[in-house]
């Protein structure tokens, strides 16, 4: 099943709603999904082969959440540098 943003004008619990169906539907059928996003918290929800693509190239390919953990294309390096974290940290740090 192809997916290009299938959540990008929905409220955040919305979207939950509509991955958390995904999920199922993928558990108990067997799909597969093209998922086609610009929001890396949903990259991170839905862990899959994750390729980084640059002015319409493959740059970077990740199995699973090892995009977030070890970057090694700049652009990727920028592309989640560039982002909010998803997490606020738990404690500030020392002034």
């Amino acid at each position: 099943m192809i997916c290009d943003e299938p959540t990008s004008a929905l409220d955040v619990s919305v979207q939950a709603q509509i991955f958390n169906l995904l999920r199922d539907l993928q558990k108990d059928l067997g799909l597969s999904y093209l998922l086609i996003s610009h929001n890396l918290d949903v990259v991170e929800y839905m862990p899959a082969e994750s390729p980084v693509m640059q002015n319409g190239s493959i740059v970077e390919s990740f199995d699973g959440i090892q995009l977030f953990r070890s970057p090694q294309h700049f652009y990727t390096q920028r592309l989640l540098a560039s982002t909010l974290p998803v997490r606020p940290p738990r404690r500030l740090p020392k002034r």
